[in-house]
Parts: C-alpha cells; structure tokens; sequence
C-alpha cells in the first residue's frame, strides 16, 4: 500500500467490477498495494476459488498479511458478500496500524470502538478491537455481528489462545459472522489451547495439528526477496552470579548447562550493570554504522524484559551513542505515537519492552538485540519478524543474541515451517520467562564473540574472540547491502582467511604457545569443540556424546578432556565439515 492511494469516500468502497475478471490475481484491489505480490495473488486465488466460511493464511512477517487481508475484504465488500468489517488484533497499537492501512485500501474502520459504546458512526465500514476487549464483552460483539453482514479479521489468530477464556469469548462473539478471516505469521503456540476457528487434523501419530489454508513461510519468502536474509550474531562468555542459596557461581554462556544455570546466566548477561550488555549493544551500534553506510536510514531496536532493564539500555545506548534513543514500555497511545514517529524518522535507536516484538511496522529496523528471557520459539519468531521487512534488494537483517542453546536452535530454525500441535505442553525451558529465580544476584559477566548463523550455517574463528578485536570486526563489518549469495560467500572467505592467518601464527609460534599457555590453549579448543558439538545437536537432534564417539572414531584418540591439541583441532575441522556437507546436501 502507498499513501497516493487514498480512497474516495463518497461510498462505503470503491465501486469495483461486477464479477471478477480472469486476470483478477493479477491486479490488486482498487486502494491497496499497486501490485500484489506473487503469493498475495496466489493466496486470493485460493480464498476466491473456494470462497469459504473460515479461510487461515499462514505468512511469513513480513510478507504482506495485511495488503492481502484488505484486498480480500475489498472484495467481498463490492460483492455485497459482507457489508461490514471487523478487525481484531492483539495490541491498541496494532488497531490503529490496521485502521490507517484499511483507509489508504477505502475502508474506513474506526480503532477507537469498544463493546461498552455500542455504536459507532455510519462513516466506517467497521471497527478495530483487540482480543482483550472482546473477552471483556463477547455478546456486545455477538450482537454487532448478528446485526451486519461481518467479515472478521483475526489477525495474529494464535493469540485468541492465548487463554481458554480468551478462546471462548472470540468464539462467542463471532460465531455468527458472515466469514471470517485468520491471519498469523506462527500459528504454533506452547500450550494446548485450541485457536478458535482453526481446523485440526490428526497426523500420523495421531497428533492433532493446525491445517492451513494457505501458507507462505520464510523460506520461500527469503527465495522471492520478499523478506531480508538474517545474520545471527551470537556472544557468549563468562558469568558470575549469586545464587539464593548464597552460593557463588561463575559458568561461560554457551557451555553446555543445566536448564536452571542456562537462565541464571542469561539473566547475568541480560544485567545492565554487568559488562556483557554494554559491550554487546556496542558491538550492535558498530554494525548498525556499517549498514548505514549503504542504508541511510536503517534503525535498529533493543527488545527487553521488563521496564526497568529497557530504561537502563537505552542509558547505556545514550553513552555508547551520544544520542538518546527512542523507549517504548507500555501499550498506550503516547507509545504508538513514539513508534511512528521512530518509523519515519532516520534516528539509530529504539528500546522497547515486548510490545514491538509482533505486528510493529518499522520497516528502516536492520539491527537488532534480543535481550529478554523470553525464549519461546512464537516469541523468538515475531520478534525476529520486527528486522525482515524487505524494502529493496540487498538488504540484511543483523540480529544479536545470547549463546544460549534454544536461541541458537530458533535461529538455526529459521526456515523450518511450524504447526500448533494440541498435545504440545509447556516445558521449563518456554516458560523460564515467566519463572522466579528467588533472590539473585549478578556479580559479573563479560562478553566474547562466539559465532555467526547464516542461511542454516555457522561461521566463527577458533578460539575465544574479544569484543572490539579485528576477529569480531571481520563480520561486524559486513556490507549492509548484499545479495544473500554475496553474504555467504563473504562469511566464508573471512572465516577461511582468518583460519589461515591464525595457522601461520600458531606455525611460528608453535613453541611459545606450547611453553607459555598449553592448558589455556587446550581449554580453548575443548570449549570451541563443544560449542560446536552443541550447534549440532541444534540441528540434527543427535545427543552431545553420540557426537563426540562419531568424532573420535573418525579422528581418533581419547576423549576430550585428555586429547591432545591436534587431536582436538581434528575433530573441530571435523564437525564444520560436517556442517558444510549438510548446508550443501
């Protein structure tokens, strides 16, 4: 959609063509985008070929919900199938986005409606609510529905699951509509509630699943550049916290641990006073000024945990940048009014609590650091959405994350297609966001370059790597304006030619290294194979110890703890081996 295509509202809708010509999926609706994309027309075709009750498109973020959705609507409105609309989506801000992309379509829709008013004026065509307004009053909404003709709109549909009561009030109130609309980028959630209006099936196992009818994923949208290629940039290293035991631990992030240690380092990390937060957001604002180098206006955003910790980064961001960038906490009006106004202009940076993590529309968003517990794989998804809006060719996504084993799994998961399964239960690891650590204290951390995921890939440098070193900067430097391919190939040729440099280097000083530092340098190699072994047990499944035996019956000798350095080194060059047969398999 474009802002030249304000509607004429002396009518309800634009008068469109009585019956819908041949060509229909290749045109858009008068008033929406100026041309649909291929799988927007491919999507219509299906709606308009079954014209259902119920239709669910599964899209990408990014790739166009809702100029699709509009143009559906447009449709069924000059048909006279539906006189009336109703959008529901998840956030007041969320409302208001969908009320003035409807008014660039000609549909007027009023986002300030709420089932206590009742009415609203004959001007709109419909109203924007959220799902937590409809649970309020499902029969004022019941009624408004029986009234008109509805087509309803739910947008981000896993959210009407969000819980039972929730479920039960959306099916309550829009039971009657004419059809209706749903709309998700993930449809699987982590519980096992059942999105309502959505259609089960068992799978070979029995198992209940989502059924789509339409679904368009990541994978195929990074193949059409529809949505930007994301670059994973993973930290690690080393925490030291108190426990509420009052037993000091210290433990590296990225190390195989326990779920339990896994959270209380991560939430060290997380810690603004620690060292780990500013040298990260540091590193972040260094690729920011690299892909403003080809992207201007590019932005970039920190999402947080909580109110607190977003105050504090972006202090950090105002000591690291000189500027004071934009926060976000709450859902209000006067925070949407900050989105906006972020959205249009060129600033570096934005701070936000979860509210930006799904639906937000800040298409300039290039860099991002996921500082939050959260760590489901529905959160982790829309949050990553927030960076791979495209807006033209060559464009990469940055995205900074913590080492910790279900982050890099969703990130090397990316392009893998999800399904809500309604046997699914909530293990610990999902709900460590909403878990109380007791009292806690963090008493240290420090930050290190671990590793880069691209495109199912992993790219690094052997060894620990310190923030602000030219081993960090040979992909924090990365061109902001390449083509995937280009992005590859360049990850590794650096990969590859600092390998080489470090050769030369442990070649020539092959003594020193054995005299001076030999159990630092063992250690080193110990925990970059295991880091390794970890990212493939991410990817394939396959325990940490099956691993390793694979890995000493090719390379040979003892375990790890007791191999030698080439040994060590054998089964490192090993398993990236293994990771690049499985890329080009």
């Amino acid at each position: 959609m474009t802002d030249s295509d304000d509607a004429d509202l002396l009518g309800l809708v634009p008068a469109p063509p009585k019956e819908l010509p041949p060509a229909y999926p290749d045109r858009a609706a008068w008033g929406t985008a100026t041309k649909l994309r291929a799988w927007q027309s491919a999507a219509l075709e299906a709606y308009f070929s079954e014209n259902p009750k119920d239709f669910l498109a599964v899209a990408t973020p990014g790739a166009g919900k809702t100029t699709f959705a509009l143009t559906v609507a447009s449709e069924l409105l000059s048909r006279r199938v539906v006189d009336r609309i109703t959008i529901v989506a998840p956030t007041e801000h969320l409302k208001t986005q969908w009320a003035e992309a409807a008014a660039r379509a000609g549909i007027p829709i009023d986002p300030s409606y709420s089932g206590k008013k009742g009415r609203t004026s004959q001007d709109y065509v419909g109203v924007a609510v959220t799902y937590a307004g409809v649970a309020v009053n499902p029969l004022a909404h019941r009624i408004r529905t029986e009234r008109f003709k509805t087509l309803v709109i739910l947008d981000e549909v896993h959210h009407a699951g969000d819980a039972l009561s929730w479920g039960d009030a959306v099916r309550e109130a829009f039971d009657p509509a004419q059809r209706r609309l749903a709309l998700t980028g993930t449809p699987f959630r982590s519980d096992i509630n059942p999105i309502p209006f959505v259609t089960y099936a068992p799978d070979h196992e029995g198992v209940g699943r989502s059924l789509a009818d339409y679904t368009y994923g990541y994978a195929e949208a990074l193949a059409d550049h529809v949505v930007r290629p994301v670059l994973f940039m993973a930290y690690s290293g080393e925490m030291q916290w108190r426990t509420r035991a009052g037993d000091e631990v210290s433990a590296r992030l990225g190390e195989p641990l326990t779920k339990d240690l896994t959270q209380q380092a991560l939430r060290t990390a997380l810690d603004p006073a620690g060292s780990w937060m500013p040298s990260v957001l540091a590193a972040a604002d260094k690729r920011l000024t690299e892909v403003r180098r080809h992207v201007p206006d590019a932005g970039a955003m920190v999402i947080a945990s909580d109110q607190d910790s977003a105050r504090a980064y972006a202090a950090l961001l105002k000591e690291i940048t000189g500027e004071r960038p934009t926060v976000v906490l709450s859902d209000e009006k006067a925070a949407s009014k900050r989105i906006a106004t972020f959205a249009e202009n060129d600033d570096r940076w934005m701070v936000a609590v979860r509210m930006v993590s799904e639906g937000v529309d800040v298409p300039r968003l290039a860099v991002g650091v996921y500082a939050t517990r959260t760590a489901t794989p529905l959160f982790f998804a829309q949050a990553v959405g927030r960076f791979v809006r495209a807006r033209r060719r060559g464009e990469t996504a940055s995205v900074f994350l913590p080492s910790v084993p279900n982050l890099l799994g969703f990130a090397s998961e990316m392009e893998v297609a999800r399904d809500h399964v309604l046997t699914r239960k909530v293990n610990d690891a999902e709900a460590a966001s909403a878990e109380e650590l007791g009292t806690f204290e963090a008493m240290g951390s420090e930050a290190r370059f671990d590793r880069v995921l691209y495109d199912g890939g992993e790219f690094g440098h052997a060894g620990e790597v310190h923030v602000g070193s030219d081993e960090e900067m040979d992909f924090l430097g990365i061109p902001g304006l390449l083509e995937p391919s280009q992005v590859r190939d360049l990850l590794h040729q650096r990969q590859s030619d600092r390998a080489k440099q470090q050769r030369r280097t442990r070649s020539t000083e092959e003594d020193v290294v054995r005299d001076v530092s030999t159990h630092e340098h063992l250690a080193t190699l110990r925990r970059e194979l295991n880091g390794l072994v970890a990212a493939w047990n991410h990817r394939t499944g396959q325990p940490h110890g099956v691993t390793h035996a694979a890995l000493r019956k090719d390379c040979g000798g003892p375990a790890a703890a007791v191999a030698t350095a080439e040994q060590l080194q054998s089964r490192i060059d090993k398993i990236r081996d293994w990771a690049a047969q499985r890329r080009s398999g």
